[in-house]
């Protein structure tokens, strides 16, 4: 099924030009509303598609290296929290902000974006 066409991102593409083309116009008042909230949600779908797996892999492989443990993202994520609030990495916190800021970063530009700042995009 990965290689029939139209793949998923193209669905959501056409389904999204739809939607905000022909459908959009005719709509006001909290169903309008309602669109652009289901708009926002199929292109965070699409990006989520897109990018969501190697930003995974990313953080995942940034994680064993600062943990220097081994694990499952959930698992890793779950031993940074434990070690922070034990202060295991009291001495290492530019490394940990690096971390956290460039995974915060791939969280805001698959939800949104237009939440970064000019040059924040990487």
């Amino acid at each position: 099924m990965p290689t029939d066409r139209p793949d998923a991102a193209e669905l959501i593409e056409a389904v999204s030009e739809f939607l905000a083309t022909d459908v959009a116009p005719n709509l006001e008042g909290r169903t309008a509303f309602q669109l652009r909230i289901a708009l926002n949600l199929l292109a965070t779908i699409q990006r989520t598609l897109s990018d969501g797996a190697a930003m995974d892999a990313e953080e995942q492989s940034r994680l064993r290296e600062l943990l220097r443990d081994s694990g499952n993202l959930e698992e890793l994520n779950a031993r940074l929290a434990e070690m922070i609030e034990a202060g295991e990495l009291d001495g290492r916190n530019v490394e940990v902000l690096d971390h956290l800021r460039q995974t915060v970063k791939d969280k805001l530009r698959l939800a949104n974006p237009r939440y970064m700042k000019p040059g924040d995009q990487n």
